[in-house]
């Protein structure tokens, strides 16, 4: 499993923010079209359908952002210490992203939760928006670009690149 840019690539499975499991909510993109999964949003809008995909509300990395996640780290610890065992905390769901679509039958939000604990570098940010927009070119690029994000997912080993050669899978995959 790796994350480059807004996309969470397991195997040969590409997500839009983080992979969901059991009822959390989450974006799949598959060459059949954009896959709602989780409580309340499963359902499969077909690529033909989709004339925009965007997403909103994403945290961008930042400075005030990185210490906002330290100070959060170490508030839990010290929360862990202080409490009874089993008090856990129930805010400790990562935020969402909106995962918006226009189809010929209206527009559609999806919820994802977001992949990065600090939020994702700018130019990720940009050059993911433009690789979903080049998903709604038709269904040769679409079909192109799955199979190349597939692909890659599927020899991938070892976890999420650097930054450098995220923005370059990025770049490639959006050409």
């Amino acid at each position: 499993m790796a994350m480059v840019g807004l996309f969470w690539i397991a195997e040969g499975d590409v997500y839009v923010g983080a992979k969901p499991s059991g009822l959390a909510p989450g974006v799949r993109l598959t060459p059949e079209g954009v896959v709602g999964l989780g409580d309340r949003q499963s359902g499969l809008h077909l690529w033909e359908d989709v004339t925009a995909l965007t997403v909103a509300d994403v945290p961008v990395k930042s400075l005030m952002r990185r210490v906002g996640v330290v100070k959060d780290l170490a508030l839990s610890a010290v929360t862990e210490l202080a409490l009874p065992v089993g008090s856990g905390r129930l805010d400790d769901a990562p935020p969402l992203m909106t995962v918006r679509m226009e189809s010929a039958d209206g527009d559609h939000e999806l919820a994802a939760y977001v992949a990065a604990a600090v939020g994702y570098p700018q130019a990720e940010v940009d050059l993911s928006l433009t690789l979903l927009s080049r998903l709604t070119l038709g269904a040769a690029t679409m079909e192109t670009t799955l199979a190349a994000m597939s692909a890659w997912g599927r020899a991938r080993e070892g976890g999420s690149p650097r930054s450098g050669e995220r923005e370059a899978l990025l770049r490639e995959w959006a050409a």
